[in-house]
């Protein structure tokens, strides 16, 4: 399949405007289970902008998947699975409640390929967010398209785990991923339908948001640090957490800032991050 015409889409670019509201972090502080959360108050925590300029699409431009038709902002990538695969964060200056958001997002890249897995487009967006007229973060969102699965496909292989000085066990109920959900007005079927999971994507389970996980990981540096700037934080999905099934949170402090990791039931590696505080 040539997905090169995709290429065209790079440099496309969007504006939004939104406000930093205080109801969304209410909820976001109760869906990570907080009574006095750990991060400054009257502040937004970092990726607490994944809050706001929530997708807006009408009923009727929803695909099946139950993410917004595709084309528009985004290139029509006409692979069947979509995924949050990781990101890279700065956060250049805090966010207060109340302040007036800007975003602006550009299509920074676009990279068909294949492989033994079939073929793959990954999407680079950067996201630049301003609050009150001020450049407050600054984002790379990392987007990977691919084929439906095939029959026996083995998960992609997983890398040693390091030792942990934080651990968090955590189960990933259907309640927790639908308040995410909701939270960020994510409508992705893998999140919610169990029937669509399993008999369209090939999935054995609701899939955990790759964002909730790494919103997780966050929160767990932020539990054993409270009060800690955090001025970075990459992450990279390695494979599927589904609520089946346990999850462990895991970190450990390194110079600047703290290594993170995600295990699931099995012990393997699904997510990675690094975070960088002051």
């Amino acid at each position: 399949m040539n997905l090169d015409h995709l290429k065209d889409w790079i440099g496309r670019s969007e504006e939004m405007a939104d406000s930093a509201t205080a109801a969304p972090l209410a909820g976001l502080a109760a869906t990570l289970d907080h009574i006095d959360p750990p991060w400054p108050a009257g502040e937004l925590p970092p990726l607490g902008h994944w809050l706001y300029f929530l997708p807006k699409a009408p009923q009727r431009e929803i695909a099946e998947d139950g993410h917004p038709q595709r084309g528009g902002f985004l290139p029509p990538v006409p692979l069947p699975r979509r995924m949050w695969a990781g990101g890279q964060l700065e956060f250049l200056a805090p966010v207060r409640t109340g302040d007036a958001l800007h975003r602006r997002s550009t299509i920074a890249d676009v990279q068909p390929k294949s492989g033994r897995s079939g073929d793959m487009v990954f999407v680079k967006v950067l996201h630049e967010i301003s609050a009150g007229g001020s450049l407050a973060v600054r984002e790379v969102h990392d987007i990977v398209y691919r084929e439906a699965p095939r029959p026996g496909e083995a998960p992609p292989p997983s890398e040693p785990a390091p030792d942990a000085v934080w651990r968090r066990p955590l189960t990933p109920d259907p309640v927790l991923l639908f308040r995410f959900s909701a939270l960020t007005f994510n409508g992705h079927r893998i999140h919610y339908d169990r029937k669509y999971c399993e008999e369209v994507e090939g999935y054995p389970g609701l899939i955990v948001h790759g964002p909730l996980t790494a919103t997780l990981l966050v929160d767990l540096f932020l539990r054993e640090n409270p009060g800690a700037r955090v001025t970075a934080f990459r992450f990279r999905a390695r494979r599927p957490l589904f609520d089946i099934h346990p999850l462990t949170l895991c970190g450990a402090p390194a110079p600047g800032g703290a290594s993170l990791w995600a295990l699931d039931h099995e012990g393997k590696v699904a997510m990675t991050a690094e975070l960088d505080a002051a």
